[in-house]
């Protein structure tokens, strides 16, 4: 079987996750969750990994949550919080890298804001669809998402739950990379390579400087989006919009 979630590193201190489970579109599958958690916790056993870049395959990113899982999370089985990798890139150790080279749809947009720095496709399509299903968002994207992105485009992301190209969010200023999607992986190791020139204790110590605000925050955010998911995640409008959208 294809491993969906390859480590390998590329150039010296620098590692490269590649996601890429071709069968679900690189949606929050099992072996997408699984392997992510295994790799960040190798990375962060590492004494010389300097550097992490995030890619995914072909046209896709990460495609968020499955249509199963949020049936489930409908149905009261599980919650957002029960999908606990997706902060993996914000407290990893070293600095990430989100090469997001394809679309990154809903959750899976999220999960690459947690990286510490973004560099997205022109091409490619940028959403926080958890409004098209009528739910109110989770993973801490209300928080993560107004963050990365800048306030106005952030929030409106959030409300319209519009799929935005990268050209776009481009011209209206958002404060990320934004290349040719050809060139995103290209432009993610030049960066890495800037970044793994700087001692590693010196980068470790920046970041936890650096993220220590978010880190402190997160938390209280995820508890106000799941008490917003218990009034807003079991309407019957919800579970129609799920079963006739998801996908679309």
């Amino acid at each position: 079987m294809e491993q969906v979630v390859v480590l390998e590193e590329i150039e010296d201190n620098i590692v490269l996750i590649t996601m890429r489970d071709k069968l679900a579109k690189n949606t929050f599958s099992e072996g997408i969750i699984e392997g992510l958690i295994k790799a960040f916790e190798t990375i962060n056993k590492s004494k010389t990994y300097k550097v992490v870049i995030l890619t995914g395959y072909d046209n896709y990113f990460s495609c968020g949550g499955t249509k199963g899982e949020l049936l489930s999370i409908y149905n009261k089985e599980v919650s957002f919080n029960d999908l606990d990798f997706f902060s993996s890139p914000l407290v990893c150790k070293i600095p990430v890298i989100a090469a997001m080279q394809g679309h990154g749809i809903g959750g899976g947009f999220v999960f690459g804001c947690y990286a510490d720095f973004i560099i997205l496709g022109r091409e490619n399509i940028y959403t926080t669809n958890f409004m098209k299903y009528g739910f109110t968002p989770g993973m801490g994207a209300t928080f993560i998402v107004p963050l990365k992105l800048g306030e106005t485009i952030g929030n409106e992301m959030l409300f319209t739950a519009e799929n935005y190209r990268g050209g776009e969010l481009e011209h209206r200023g958002i404060p990320q990379r934004v290349v040719p999607k050809a060139e995103v992986l290209k432009e993610s190791i030049k960066l890495a390579k800037v970044l793994a020139e700087k001692p590693r204790f010196s980068l470790i110590t920046l970041k936890n400087n650096q993220t220590e605000q978010i880190r402190s925050s997160i938390q209280d955010v995820i508890k106000k989006e799941l008490a917003m998911h218990e009034k807003t995640f079991h309407q019957p409008e919800v579970r129609r919009r799920i079963e006739t959208l998801f996908g679309k």
